[in-house]
């Protein structure tokens, strides 16, 4: 059957016939009168079909005698003659040209062409099944036109890649990457002719009887066999790995390694054509065995040997608590492992590159820390105590009665020495191994009384210029107070024997540190740590509007959210500037009371604060940070510049600015109702130069 897929044969037919008819309009002879004169008025239909009808409209057609085609392909046979239509039949042998009618008075030739419709046809093509590289032979009619032959896929084989052609058989070899489908041929015109075969050519594809060995092992040889297995270029495993290189490759056999990651399934082989062929049978990766872990019980951070077949097979180990040891090596047949000091009792997973585990069959049990003995058994606080035993490396941390405790750094098998930390209570002591197993010893110690200075509370953070309170026992043994920075204290409030009150000297040093307590005989007696920053904590987180974790900014001209840990104020993120700067730079901005918390506020700015903490690291000297809140009342600003009357401003260390509400202006016209503020809100540097190196955190509002 033909199928084409330009306009159908019957419509085009017609619309050429009427093209020819009306011109008509146009007399192909010159003759204007009638009488006796032969005239042609026209002809068609053009495109003919050779063995078609081919009709002539004029006068006086009866004197005609014969009718010349091109390729001097004379007819004088007429199917129907008359004064005023003559209809011949095309001869095969008819191609394109003018057309000539012999009349007694001379020869009459048309002025436009006769063309000759091409009917191509595809009958048939055969084998109806073969392999890629195949030849197909194609038949039909008027082949000799055809200059491309399409498969399914779209592979094309041009004219010049047939392998024969005539007028009603093309011979073509099919391309390796050519589908099962139809064929199509054309006549590779611009508009061209296409023409479908009405079945399908079955291009064979791959096909698998056999796996070998089934189960198989990762990075071991599988065969595969089956028939036209060459046609194959890729194996595709479950778990997507894909493998390219065959050890040997025939139509009968396929030998390829398989990828140590390789999962069960079924395996995929792909052709040329991209086309997929999957395996009836599931491929089955082979699981290690345990046999044997030894010593069972182990210690952590020390080395089992485990045994039993294909154990090169394990990518992972993983011990109770969900902990990973390291595998250090081995054989088929046995390997080390390295157990996690933080691992707990319990079995063993063993895993392979295809996720494929293997649980050891008894539980894993672990040596626990003990305790033999500790000296001396009646102590004061800070004092040092040694406990002495065995696997005591594996000790994380001492927990003595009262819930104090202390982190263990020098531990060795048989022995720990801490230091008793202040408020802990007469009682056993329990240490705590790094997986979490704790022993209890069956002593007890003993806490005497201090007759020392000793420090029991005191604050972990404050700021510069802030009273703090120090309690403990003896500390009227206190002389002196010295602060982070070598700086001495010279303020005090009450002293006695259990409180000391002093004042933070304003250039102590900022961050973590300890205060040194020197005794009335010389003694200096370390404080826990405490982080001394200028800053103000947050009162309401509600009130916050930008903090950097969250409240960011939109827009600005300069800076940007950083977290160094060697400059953030509290582990959180904060917004810095590192900039020279001259004129208006934006710092950070955002608007449409977009986290504004200004409705919460309303028209009681008299009783409310605008506070930010920031780190002037190196000097400003000149400009001011303009903070903006601008809305549906007015455009208000305040014009923060400490550096215009105290000189070069450089705080070393993060500090909290307060700025009351009342101090932001429009012009002259007082911020009165915050949650008017509907536009732009935030800060820029403006109105001179300067270097900038600054952070800025926790802006927000705050109640008086």
């Amino acid at each position: 059957m033909l199928r084409t897929f330009n306009i159908k044969p019957w419509l085009l037919l017609s619309l050429m016939a009427i093209a020819i008819l009306s011109d008509s309009c146009k007399k192909d002879d010159d003759d204007g009168g009638v009488g006796t004169a032969v005239q042609l008025l026209s002809f068609g239909p053009s495109p003919a079909l050779r063995g078609g009808n081919l009709s002539f409209i004029g006068h006086n057609l009866d004197q005609v005698s014969s009718i010349v085609l091109s390729n001097n392909v004379s007819v004088s046979t007429f199917v129907t003659k008359t004064a005023e239509l003559i209809v011949i039949t095309v001869p095969e042998e008819t191609v394109d040209g003018l057309v000539v009618l012999k009349t007694p008075s001379g020869d009459i030739t048309t002025k436009t062409i006769l063309t000759i419709s091409e009917p191509i046809k595809l009958t048939s093509f055969s084998p109806e099944n073969a392999r890629p590289g195949a030849v197909v032979t194609i038949e039909g009619d008027y082949l000799n036109l055809i200059k491309e032959v399409i498969f399914n896929n779209r592979k094309s084989v041009l004219d010049t890649g047939f392998i024969s052609q005539s007028k009603t058989k093309i011979e073509v070899r099919i391309p390796d990457d050519a589908q099962t489908g139809k064929i199509v041929i054309s006549n590779g015109m611009p508009d061209p002719i296409l023409v479908e075969s009405e079945t399908e050519l079955g291009v064979v594809l791959p096909s698998v009887t056999q796996l070998s060995p089934n189960p198989v092992k990762a990075g071991t040889a599988l065969t595969i066999t089956g028939a036209d297995l060459d046609l194959t270029q890729e194996v595709i495993f479950s778990g997507g790995e894909r493998v390219s290189a065959f050890t040997s490759a025939s139509a009968t056999e396929l030998v390829l390694n398989v990828p140590a990651n390789a999962k069960d399934g079924a395996i995929k082989l792909v052709a040329k054509s991209l086309v997929e062929v999957e395996t009836a049978e599931s491929l089955t990766m082979v699981v290690p065995t345990i046999t044997g872990i030894s010593p069972n019980p182990a210690k952590n951070g020390a080395n089992i040997t485990v045994t039993g077949t294909n154990l090169d097979l394990i990518v992972r180990a993983v011990f109770g608590g969900d902990k990973q040891g390291t595998l250090l090596g081995g054989s088929a047949t046995s390997i080390q492992v390295q157990v996690p000091v933080d691992a707990t009792e319990g079995t063993v997973t063993f895993v392979t590159a295809a996720d494929k585990s293997v649980v050891s069959g008894n539980t894993l049990t672990l040596v626990k820390p003990v305790i033999a003995s500790f000296a001396p058994q009646d102590i004061q606080f800070t004092n040092e105590l040694t406990i002495t035993g065995n696997h005591l490396d594996l000790v994380a941390t001492v927990k003595f009665s009262g819930g104090t405790e202390v982190a263990v750094s020098n531990a060795t098998l048989t022995e720990i020495k801490v230091n008793v930390p202040v408020g802990t209570t007469s009682g056993p002591i329990t240490v705590v191994a790094r997986n979490g197993e704790s022993v209890t010893s069956s002593q007890s110690l003993t806490i005497l009384p201090s007759t020392s200075a000793t420090i029991t509370s005191m604050p972990s953070m404050a700021k510069p210029g802030e009273m703090i309170s120090i309690v403990g026992v003896n500390l009227d043994e206190i002389t002196e107070v010295i602060f982070p920075g070598n700086v001495p204290a010279t303020m005090f409030g009450q002293k006695t024997a259990t409180l000391i009150e002093v004042f933070i000297p304003l250039n102590v040093a900022r961050g973590v540190g300890v205060i040194t307590l020197i005794t009335i005989n010389g003694e200096m007696i370390l404080s826990p740590p405490i982080n001394i920053q200028g800053v103000d904590p947050v009162a309401d987180l509600g009130l916050v509007f930008f903090n950097f974790d969250g409240l960011n900014a939109w827009w600005g001209d300069a800076g940007g959210i950083e977290n160094d840990p060697d400059l953030t104020l509290d582990g959180s993120s904060y917004f810095r500037v590192n900039q020279g700067c001259n004129g208006w730079t934006g710092f950070f901005w955002r608007n449409g009371q977009n986290n504004f918390p200004g409705n919460t506020i309303g028209t009681n700015v008299a009783n409310y604060v605008m506070k930010f903490d920031v780190n002037v690291i190196d000097p400003i000297t000149g400009g001011e940070f303009a903070w903006r809140l601008k809305g549906t009342a007015g455009d208000f600003w305040y014009y923060w510049k400490p550096w215009e009357t105290e000189g070069p401003y450089q705080t070393n260390g993060w500090i909290t600015i307060t700025i009351p509400l009342t101090d932001f202006y429009a012009g002259g016209v007082q911020l009165s109702d915050l949650s008017t503020i509907t536009e732009d809100f935030g800060v820029a540097f403006n109105n001179g130069s300067s270097t900038v190196n600054a952070c800025i955190d926790n802006v927000r509002f705050e109640a008086l």
